[in-house]
């Protein structure tokens, strides 16, 4: 096991399983760790009949369930930010309710957190990738988060060291959270970019529900750069939201204060503005009836099946103010993109 006795483990209601992930290491291990909630069998994590018919009203207590199968799906996506490839993992949703969040707009209501115990068959597959096509990024965590994964499976202990010995190319993964600890002293060999997600402190209050606060965002950000990670910040996503410049330009003044001397001469940014969706306004609504509205008739735009992004207008100020807000506060920092 890669996590050691004692470890508190995140509290779950009930674990949904697929009776064959038992026959895996990390399912036994999982049974483990939480044996004194309900188990309950299903044919497939892919659908759960009894979570597809809940109300959106109890989107926010289907999170409190696990769900635990075998991962079948290994396409690798190619990708053109900082990573080559985006690649299936060893899990999918996550137990935070960030109110934008994409993979709402993938799975509905069942964005609750779902583990893939066959973590062996895909790392070797990625390595056996890593070795035919060397130099190569690939994004693990475009699908959930894996600092939180980590909490309860060791998912990253086990993959960033054999990575390191045996891959070619490099790992990476997003976060909102600040639970590296465990990563700090791993033998990375440089071959893992972190990225750390951030957004002005009242959103994350608001909006980013269940997620690290800024303050230990920034903490966990040095410490692993003080690691010898390679490190960078995703601003994302940019919500254009009452008094947005003077939340996004606090947040800057915050990052210069807060970050290392080190991280501020090593990293690099990503810039992600909001994308929202009718998935999203009608579940936020029932399920969190007090949160703010995202939409916004005005500032937003349809873009395919019913998603709404910024218009071009809107997108365009935005991106003039922020690259002349980060030049001001963190001088020739690299922006790798503004999406």
């Amino acid at each position: 096991s890669y996590l050691k006795k004692g470890d508190m483990y995140m509290v779950f209601d009930a674990v949904y399983y697929e009776p064959d992930s038992l026959k895996y290491e990390l399912g036994l291990q999982l049974m483990e760790q939480y044996p004194d909630i309900p188990w309950i069998p299903i044919e497939s994590h892919n659908s759960i009949k009894e979570m597809q018919e809940k109300p959106n009203s109890e989107f926010g207590h289907m999170k409190r369930n696990l769900i635990m199968g075998i991962r079948k799906t290994h396409k690798y996506v190619e990708n053109h930010k900082v990573s080559d490839y985006l690649v299936p993992f060893t899990s999918s949703g996550c137990t935070a309710m960030c109110l934008y969040c994409y993979l709402v707009c993938n799975y509905n209501k069942c964005a609750y957190l779902r583990l893939f115990v066959n973590r062996e068959q895909m790392l070797d597959r990625l390595l056996r990738r890593s070795l035919k096509e060397p130099g190569r990024t690939y994004e693990i965590g475009s699908n959930s988060d894996l600092v939180l994964e980590n909490t309860i499976t060791g998912n990253l202990l086990y993959t960033i060291p054999r990575f390191a010995e045996e891959g070619n190319g490099s790992l990476t993964f997003p976060t909102k959270f600040h639970m590296v600890e465990p990563l700090l002293s791993l033998d990375h060999r440089g071959k893992v970019i972190f990225r750390m997600s951030v957004n002005p402190q009242p959103l994350i209050s608001r909006i980013e529900l269940g997620t690290s606060s800024l303050k230990e965002r920034i903490q966990a950000v040095n410490q692993m750069c003080e690691a010898g990670y390679p490190c960078g910040l995703l601003i994302a996503p940019v919500i254009l939201t009452d008094g947005w410049k003077n939340m996004y330009r606090e947040l800057l003044e915050e990052l210069e204060a807060g970050l290392s001397d080190k991280m501020k001469k090593t990293m690099f940014l990503e810039i992600i503005l909001m994308t929202y969706s009718y998935v999203h306004r009608a579940i936020n609504a029932e399920a969190f009836p007090a949160a703010p509205d995202l939409y916004s008739k005005e500032l937003m735009t349809g873009r395919g099946r019913g998603r709404y992004c910024y218009r071009q207008e809107a997108r365009a100020e935005a991106e003039a103010f922020l690259r002349s807000e980060i030049r001001r506060v963190l001088g020739t920092v690299p922006v790798l993109y503004i999406s």
